[in-house]
């Protein structure tokens, strides 16, 4: 048998997304007989929960962000499309595309595993995109970097005492693992790596202020771990401002109404949003072609075994479904796409296929100076022997041999405050236009 002959034989599987969810489908379908087509927009795979350590320079992003084509070099039958998809035609059976060079692609399928992940939500003001980058790509960790390190360069240059203030305040909204990992390592880096670098300033006075609408940061941990987190926080000098959400927005600061009705003015010239997600747009273009429902966060709501009403070769997973409320984390995306694979490995071997089952393996969150707060199936670890942990599991996930050596590296010079990664010019400092308004609110 040809070899074109041999490829049209096997079963076309096509998978968007080269997420955590599309990466282990992926690679679960490795030694199935299947022609595998990964299409994602990005020619890499993001390690999303790592991204906040890009941003404050301790990891390099090639660290973090591998290349698809290099971890599938050499897995024969999957091949790489690096294309933004546009749309979805069931009845026939493709996935339409564009190439970056503007082309049109069709991508015929017998089986799609639909992971296109999230991105960041701002609860209906778009507008705040603007002044407040969120942190769920590469090109977000460098915005959010070139804003934080670069704040520090501007209030070196500047000689007006409140505008130094404002420089070296940062806000930061959303006190989940990303806000509080973020928080951490800004006023890390600002006591240990810049103290010295910098004449006219003291950067270890900069502000950080976290804000949530909660009571307490990283409330899905609990209380026990949660307080133990605002406890390490508030000794790095971290600000916590939970039960406040922001209400505007712009160049220059942020209005905050707090539990009270209270609107306070903040003025921070670095906002970071890492308060909400939602799933990408593909999954309300996917529901509109199939006539199933979505949540209020756009993912599309599936069967039990991930697959869509009435549509048994079409897999939706991983942060873009709902299903039995589980949440947008990395371990549901990577288990669901290993549960799609199984399933075509099944499907493809006449086997009975069975719903999806979550196994809860727990959360963690790197607070800082060697601690972290982890909850491992009922084990609740806080502290040093909690950070212990959260290195060996993110040593584990990490991409590649080189990568996590690489990692590991980076992480013991960040440590010792002798090197965090900066590479910026001063038109990436640039913001914009700050909006004319007038406001009646109390600053601090």
């Amino acid at each position: 048998m040809s070899a074109p002959a041999l490829a049209a034989s096997r079963h076309r599987v096509v998978v968007v997304g080269g997420g955590f969810g599309g990466l282990f489908a992926a690679r679960r379908l490795k030694r199935a007989p299947v022609e595998v087509t990964l299409v994602d927009r990005s020619a890499n795979h993001v390690f999303q929960p790592m991204l906040y350590q890009c941003a404050t320079g301790i990891v390099p992003e090639a660290t973090i962000a591998p290349p698809l084509r290099g971890i599938f070099r050499r897995h024969r039958h999957v091949s790489v499309l690096l294309a933004e998809v546009t749309g979805f035609d069931l009845e026939g059976r493709t996935v339409r595309a564009r190439s970056p060079a503007g082309g049109e692609l069709v991508l015929p399928f017998d089986s799609l595993i639909v992971a296109a992940g999230m991105q960041t939500s701002y609860f209906g003001h778009d507008e705040f995109a603007a002044y407040a980058p969120g942190l769920k790509t590469i090109d977000d960790a460098r915005t959010v970097g070139q804003r934080v390190f670069g704040a520090f360069e501007v209030a070196e240059a500047s000689h007006d005492p409140e505008e130094r203030r404002a420089w070296l305040t940062f806000a930061i909204v959303g006190a989940g693992p990303s806000g509080v990992e973020l928080a951490g390592q800004i006023r890390q880096a600002a006591r240990q790596t810049l103290r010295r670098e910098y004449r006219h300033i003291d950067p270890t006075e900069c502000r950080v202020l976290l804000f949530d609408g909660g009571k307490e940061p990283l409330a899905t941990f609990g209380d026990h771990l949660s307080g133990r987190a605002a406890q390490t926080l508030e000794s790095m000098g971290v600000e916590l401002r939970m039960g406040s959400i922001a209400t505007a927005l712009d160049g220059r600061g942020l209005d905050v109404r707090s539990g009270d009705g209270t609107v306070t003015r903040y003025e921070a010239r670095t906002i970071v949003w890492t308060a909400g997600v939602a799933a990408s747009p593909l999954g309300r273009m996917l529901a509109a072609a199939t006539g199933v429902s979505t949540d209020r966060a756009g993912r599309v709501e599936v069967l039990p075994d991930c697959t869509l009403p009435g549509r048994p070769e079409v897999f939706v997973i991983g942060d873009m479904m709902s299903l039995d409320g589980l949440p947008g984390v990395a371990e549901v995306a990577m288990q669901s796409g290993m549960h799609a694979a199984r399933t075509i490995r099944r499907r493809l071997a006449g086997r009975e296929t069975g719903r999806f089952r979550y196994v809860d393996m727990g959360s963690m969150a790197f607070v800082g100076k060697r601690r972290a707060v982890v909850d491992f199936r009922g084990l609740k670890l806080s502290g040093f022997f909690g950070w212990l942990m959260w290195l060996a599991v993110h040593l584990t996930f990490l991409t590649g041999f080189s990568n996590r050596l690489a990692a590991l590296l980076s992480w013991s010079l960040a440590l010792t405050g002798s090197r965090r990664g900066r590479i910026f010019r001063t038109s990436d400092l640039e913001r914009p236009p700050e909006p004319v308004t007038t406001r009646r609110t109390r600053s601090v």
